[in-house]
């Protein structure tokens, strides 16, 4: 059967249209960047953000062979019933800690041909993706900064799957899984002028997954001391197999966040 994919913000779900199989993942946006606190305080930064992301890869479920998909931003809109991601990051001197939360839950229900087995097909999926992490500034120059940073990616994506009508009329069933991988990196921004800006972030990493590595590069504007916007592109992908449950995808797209300093 036609299988659906479902994505936003840093966000991607996958979600099939037929009892075969369902899935869906998303992950974040660029961490936003604090400007380096003096010795003597902290300073933090909170950043809302959107990902328009498509997706492809390989995704199986409920103990079904996996089922390639390749789908753009386009076709996964329509089915998001809700979305929620922000990042937030506290910055002392050189130090560095930062988290990004997303949560995502998106739908799609679909006829069965004839409608004898069943008269229709509801599916439901929900995932929720964890970053934490801590930096040390190799480089810092007034507002300019290159960060180590290490930490961990905690994942959870579950599908339920219900049919109505015909010989399976009130069956449903669930999948899931969740798992964590340690990750290492380099995150940073260079000031071109006073207001305009580069950010960049690179991850890899493995754990429960074989692999899981994050890019994002991105223009940023300063519009005062308090508020600043990033735009730009980023690609994920992570590879995740067990027990019959496979996520091995890699999601890209445009970017944009909006950063406010406090």
């Amino acid at each position: 059967m036609k299988a659906h994919v479902l994505a936003v913000g840093v966000l991607i779900s996958v979600v099939a249209d037929s009892p075969a199989n369902a899935a869906d993942l998303k992950q974040p946006f660029i961490v936003p960047e604090a400007k380096p606190a003096s010795s003597d305080g902290w300073t933090f930064a909170a950043s809302p953000y959107f990902w328009g992301a498509g997706i492809s890869g390989d995704v199986g479920q409920f103990g079904l062979p996996p089922v390639h998909l390749d789908s753009d931003f386009g076709d996964i809109l329509k089915d998001l019933d809700f979305g929620f991601m922000a990042v937030g990051e506290a910055r002392h001197d050189r130090f560095s800690v930062f988290g990004d939360v997303i949560y995502t839950k998106v739908s799609s229900e679909t006829a069965t041909p004839l409608g004898i087995v069943a008269g229709r097909v509801d599916a439901t999926s929900e995932t929720f993706a964890g970053l934490v992490g801590a930096g040390y500034a190799v480089f810092q120059d007034g507002r300019s900064t290159i960060d180590v940073v290490a930490g961990a990616r905690l994942w959870h994506a579950s599908t339920e799957i219900s049919f109505s009508g015909g010989l399976l009329d009130g069956v449903s069933g669930s999948d899931g899984a969740t798992w964590v991988d340690a990750m290492a990196g380099f995150r940073g921004r260079y000031f071109l002028t006073d207001s305009l800006y580069l950010s960049a972030w690179s991850l890899v990493g493995a754990g429960q997954a074989d692999l899981d590595w994050d890019l994002a590069a991105g223009v940023g504007y300063e519009f005062n001391d308090k508020i600043s916007a990033v735009a730009g592109y980023r690609a994920l992908g992570v590879d995740y197999s067990n027990d019959g449950f496979v996520f091995d995808v890699v999601q890209q797209g445009p970017a944009l966040g909006l950063v406010l300093r406090f």
